[in-house]
This record gives C-alpha cells, sequence and structure tokens, in this order.
C-alpha cells in the first residue's frame, strides 16, 4: 500500500473519531426540552353528512365506539399538550363502514392530527370525520356508567 494513502487513511479516521466525540459531548451536556404528552379520556371529532351538508361534533370516549351515519368511529388514544405547550393534538383512530348488505368493512386505521385535518381526515363518499380535540370531560356519561345506570 502507498504510504501517503495509508497517512491519508490514518487521518481520516482520527478526523472522524474527533468528530463522533464532539457530537456525542454535545449532545451529553446539551438539555434536552421535550413537550409532556397528555393521554385524554375523551376524543372530539367533527362529521359532515356530505348529502345534508351538516356538521356534527360529536365526544367519542377512548376505546368507545360511535356511530356516525353509517360510520362507526373508535379512538384507541388521545393525546394533547398542557397549556404551556404549543399544542398538538392526535388520536389514534379505528373507522368502519357499515355497508349495505350489513357488513362492517374497515376503511380507516391511523392517526389523525387535529391541527392539519386534511392530512388523516376519513374521507368517504357521503361522510367526512375528523379529529377537533381532546378533553378530560365530557358531558356524556362514560360507556360503563351509561350501561349501569340502565
Amino acid at each position: 500500500m502507498n504510504r501517503k494513502v495509508a497517512i491519508c487513511r490514518k487521518s481520516a479516521r482520527h478526523a472522524a473519531l474527533l468528530l463522533l466525540a464532539a457530537v456525542s459531548t454535545l449532545s451529553v451536556t446539551a438539555p434536552t426540552t421535550q413537550a409532556a404528552r397528555l393521554a385524554n379520556p375523551v376524543a372530539v371529532f367533527s362529521g359532515i353528512d356530505k348529502i345534508t351538508g351538516r356538521i356534527t361534533t360529536f365526544d367519542v370516549y377512548i376505546g368507545e365506539t360511535v356511530q356516525f351515519g353509517a360510520l362507526q368511529v373508535t379512538p384507541r388514544v388521545c393525546y394533547s399538550r398542557d397549556d404551556t405547550e404549543a399544542q398538538k393534538t392526535t388520536s389514534f383512530v379505528e373507522v368502519e363502514e357499515i355497508t349495505l348488505d350489513r357488513k362492517i368493512r374497515r376503511i380507516f386505521t391511523g392517526w389523525m392530527f387535529a391541527d392539519s385535518p386534511g392530512l388523516n381526515a376519513v374521507e368517504h363518499p357521503v361522510y367526512d370525520v375528523w379529529l377537533q380535540s381532546c378533553k378530560a370531560k365530557s358531558d356524556l356519561p362514560p360507556p360503563d356508567s351509561a350501561s349501569n345506570s340502565q
């Protein structure tokens, strides 16, 4: 091997190690700030019936399934941030359609973002559904207390 090439490779390795050490030192000493995610028991959705043009806002408890037209909406989690942080409200949602022959077909599974409703909203020929917000309380009773009161 040529001596100049060996020296250049050795210098390049040495420089790379120094750079790696500098970067790792910065990442260790730099303070990390990450906004705390708050899990909420209620997700707030809006939906539009495209035939009537009516927009409806509805609360859904996490794990509960609510029917909006021919769609069944089930949020699995709903996260927000406290009031001192920039709001980033997200929810993992499953949406199923009840077809005309009474079969249930999953049409959406994924994250919805309240600050970008068009990004992952449910778009159906008749109904659209999107996340509005998350909240700690609802005027509606939780699913367990609703079944106990009957």
